[in-house]
């Protein structure tokens, strides 16, 4: 058995296997690229268990059709490797339980599995990187502090996750609103490990929140060098500067932002699709068309309208799809949330049923005059079910906002506003809408034209 220096033991002998394996959970932590380094693990030892299991969970993770059936392909080779191990150690026999559970759509119980193995092996670090991802997915936010709070106190600075661990940590503590706390966990994750484009990350969710948007723009562009070193998640980081741009009114440097750093390739990854749909369609929302940006975004939600792998990721499919008013597309993802809501093997079921369907009816409604709007209020306070961040749900919340404004309910904008206003201070964003509201009130209506129904 060797036991790797993130706290992964193997059921292998070989040492190149598992060097190259740390390599890969490098990658995992730091955001890059990692396929090279687990091929080179499994050409060293094609049995090594870890391994398969990693690239299992890489594709659930990835949230689409396909690599969700290409998890579930890839399930029994990690399942043939453990057997093929004598059972295998504890730590691969959580990885593969977990994924077992991950790629058959329970994302939670998979987490869970996961904590189980943390309880006796708080060291593991592949363990709890993967359990704070599938929680992050799931929405699950407390359940990502109780895990890093519980675990924290058994690691050390000399441990080489240590910085990683405090950014899971500090992202954990901005999610549930401990905002002083997260920056300075985040800053230390920082200062401990330059590669944490986690904890770097959490930092700037923290001055989004407290709409320090100066502090966040020097935040971001003085880390550049290092979070550009990121895979995709780069483009995410590119999104927060963008956000810090566009409280300050500072348009022309947003769409710039937009093409240079949020979307330099035209992938179907639905994380780069969530920043780029997100952020033009907070444009729309302000009466500032996306124009052509649209149109290769549009592209791609229309191959993927019937795809509701991952609710999350559907949501923001359809942003593109309404913004370019294919309304047949939109009502074809529609129907295929709503059968998914009906499918009490999934996890994202439940998800479907409380915020996907009711959301995909206000966003189709906003472009359709006359048409049938949920109870806006109550979406709202369930939009954390969905996964993702506060501040990529708060798209849909200013969509929420933005509807209960166009439709004089005024008790529902006050209610979204209170909901929003825990999230963060205020923003340009809501005194624009409540000025929206006043004119509605006064018979001076001046609705954002790319949106709104008349």
């Amino acid at each position: 058995m060797l036991i790797d220096k993130f706290g992964t033991a193997h059921s292998s002998n070989q040492q190149a296997a598992v060097s190259a394996f740390e390599d890969a959970v490098f990658a995992v932590a730091a955001h890059r690229p990692v396929g090279s380094a687990l091929q080179t693990a499994l050409e060293h030892d094609p049995g090594l268990v870890a391994a398969h299991a990693l690239t299992g969970f890489a594709n659930v993770i990835l949230g689409r059709a396909e690599t969700a059936s290409q998890a579930r392909t890839l399930l029994p080779a990690a399942q043939k490797a453990l057997a093929a191990r004598d059972g295998g150690t504890a730590s691969e026999n959580a990885l593969v339980a977990a994924l077992e559970l991950a790629a058959d759509g329970h994302l939670q119980a998979a987490a869970c599995r996961l904590d189980s193995h943390l309880r006796s092996q708080p060291c593991d670090f592949l363990c709890l990187k993967i359990s704070h991802a599938l929680r992050f997915m799931g929405g699950r936010c407390q359940a990502m502090l109780d895990m890093t709070t519980g675990l924290l106190p058994d690691w050390s600075p000399s441990q080489p996750a240590y910085g990683f661990v405090l950014g899971c940590h500090s992202f954990a503590l901005e999610e549930n609103g401990h905002l002083t706390q997260a920056e300075t966990f985040g800053r230390n994750a920082y200062a401990n490990e330059r590669a944490d484009a986690w904890g770097l990350h959490a930092v700037s969710h923290v001055m989004e929140t407290a709409h320090r948007t100066d502090e966040g723009i020097r935040w971001l562009e003085s880390s550049r060098a290092d979070w550009s070193r990121c895979n995709n998640f780069s483009f995410h980081m590119g999104w927060h500067l963008a956000l810090f741009l566009l409280e300050q009114g500072r348009i022309g440097e947003v769409v710039d932002i937009y093409d240079r750093d949020i979307r330099p390739d035209q992938t179907d990854d639905f994380r780069d699709m969530a920043n780029a749909t997100s952020l033009l369609w907070r444009l729309e929302l302000e009466g500032l068309r996306g124009g052509e940006r649209w149109s290769e975004l549009y592209e791609i939600a229309k191959r993927r309208r019937q795809d509701v792998t991952y609710v999350f990721a559907s949501l923001h499919y359809l942003l593109a799809l309404a913004a370019s008013n294919d309304q047949k597309g939109a009502d074809e993802l529609l129907a295929a949330l709503e059968a998914m809501s009906a499918d009490p093997k999934h996890d994202q079921a439940k998800v479907a049923a409380e915020v996907g369907v009711p959301l995909a009816k206000v966003i189709i409604a906003m472009s359709r005059s006359g048409s049938a709007v949920p109870d806006l209020a109550g979406i709202a306070n369930s939009l954390p079910i969905m996964g993702g961040s506060h501040a990529q749900r708060d798209v849909f919340l200013r969509t929420l906002l933005m509807a209960a404004a166009s439709r004089g309910d005024s008790p529902a904008f006050l209610a979204i506003s209170r909901i929003r206003h825990n999230l963060r201070s205020s923003d340009r964003f809501i005194v624009g809408v409540e000025k929206l509201i006043k004119d509605r009130n006064t018979g001076h209506v001046s609705m954002p034209p790319a949106l709104l129904a008349s």
